[in-house]
């Protein structure tokens, strides 16, 4: 544990992170989040505006921050945001949250664009696998750290005309799950989160051409989704203990355990739900 270094008697256990798509949704609330307990954040993202309002966030909590500009796609990128962090905290990164991602869907495979299939792989999936290549040799040598990817219980629901988007999160939770598995014993932890309906803007900017899927998922976030600043909360204490899982609604427990003890009925199950809802 460390003291918090800006004052005041909390304690933090990764005080200096970096946060990708750190402009809104779940990347904002842990930025704010590790700032309410006492870290310096890197809010990073494709939006610096947005990624300046977190900042201002970050610093009401009681924690500092600045704003990088970081396309996650870019390998580069994400090189030059990690040399940016270190050369701002002193020290290597205590914590990566990986945390960029876009939606997509409405589309059954082999009629959604290719063009989807990539831009939402380059982001999703290419941004994590950028950001454990560059942070994860840095925090082995260093012996300490704990990197957070964001997946999705879309990694293993698999709901039908998401295809490119349940692809990426699967690859992000295996990614994690090998990356953990690598890092037994040297300091280092991983933890994936994987929840389902989240109160944020993924819809707004996603590419869903469907209008019945966009009913679907906007209902899901009215009915079921949690407040981002609550899977914060529990996703950092989790990293913390260094939980390589954070399933936090019921829902997506349900869906976890009913897939891995019936995956048979699960699937079928699955595409007829789908079926009937858009009659």
């Amino acid at each position: 544990m460390r003291l918090n270094p800006f004052g005041g008697s909390r304690r933090t256990r990764y005080a200096d992170a970096v946060v990708t798509g750190a402009g809104s949704g779940i990347g904002r609330a842990l930025a704010v989040e590790l700032g309410r307990r006492g870290g310096r954040v890197v809010c990073a993202d494709i939006d610096t505006d947005t990624a300046r309002d977190t900042v201002e966030l970050v610093h009401e909590a009681g924690g500092k921050a600045f704003e990088v500009y970081c396309d996650v796609g870019s390998a580069d990128q994400v090189a030059a945001l990690a040399d940016t962090a270190e050369q701002w905290f002193g020290n290597p990164t205590d914590l990566v949250c990986n945390n960029a991602g876009i939606g997509a869907g409405g589309a059954p495979v082999g009629e959604a664009p290719l063009s989807e299939w990539h831009r939402v792989l380059d982001v999703n999936l290419w941004g994590v696998i950028h950001g454990c290549h560059v942070f994860a040799p840095r925090m082995r040598a260093a012996g300490h750290g704990a990197i957070l990817n964001t997946a999705s219980a879309a990694a293993f629901g698999s709901a039908p005309r998401m295809a490119a988007y349940n692809v990426s999160k699967a690859g992000v939770l295996a990614l994690s799950e090998t990356l953990a598995a690598e890092l037994v014993g040297t300091g280092v932890t991983v933890t994936a989160l994987c929840p389902t309906a989240v109160r944020t803007h993924i819809l707004d900017n996603a590419a869903i051409d469907d209008p019945s899927t966009a009913r679907l998922g906007d209902l899901l976030l009215r009915w079921t989704g949690r407040p981002p600043a609550n899977i914060a909360r529990e996703t950092l204490d989790a990293v913390d203990r260094g939980q390589l899982y954070v399933v936090p609604q019921v829902e997506a427990k349900l869906i976890w355990q009913s897939k891995r003890l019936l995956p048979v009925p699960y699937t079928r199950a699955a595409g007829l739900i789908e079926r009937l809802a858009r009659r």
